[in-house]
């Protein structure tokens, strides 16, 4: 596969399963065998716990939206600098336990994803958390 090829299925992820919530496209696009590295206790780890993830996170962020700034990639891998933008509307089980505040949140985000036979099989993610809970008041700005 060519790295515009792995590139393009990392944007169809993000827009589609993401910013469109269109969850079926998740069977097409993730691989069976696929691994997230995320140490996030709520992060998914195959094809069926990715779909009630992207609930979860609708349910807490109904206007939740993945920016895509930047993607490079590297023979199987790509990696995408994106920014999240969101309102805290409703809980978030297992990672924000707590009442919407109705805040907003602008969280920058990097991702590497491997690519296989045009399936995501393999993701790691920076994301700057630390920002978000001080923009929804959990941690006091310094």
């Amino acid at each position: 596969m060519s790295t515009e090829s792995n590139k393009a299925i990392v944007q169809r992820f993000y827009e589609e399963v993401f910013n469109q919530r269109n969850v079926d496209v998740i069977d097409e696009l993730v691989s069976s065998e696929f691994v997230n590295h995320d140490p996030t206790p709520v992060a998914s780890r195959d094809p069926e716990s990715m779909k009630q993830f992207i609930k979860t996170l609708t349910e807490a962020f109904p206007d939740h939206h993945h920016h895509i700034e930047d993607l490079i990639a590297e023979r199987d891998k790509v990696v995408m600098r994106c920014t999240l933008t969101a309102t805290h509307e409703g809980q978030f089980p297992g990672f924000l336990d707590m009442p919407p505040t109705g805040k907003a949140i602008c969280q920058r985000q990097i991702h590497i994803l491997r690519v296989h036979n045009h399936q995501l099989i393999e993701h790691w993610v920076v994301r700057d958390d630390l920002t978000m809970m001080q923009q929804l008041g959990l941690i006091p700005n310094p």
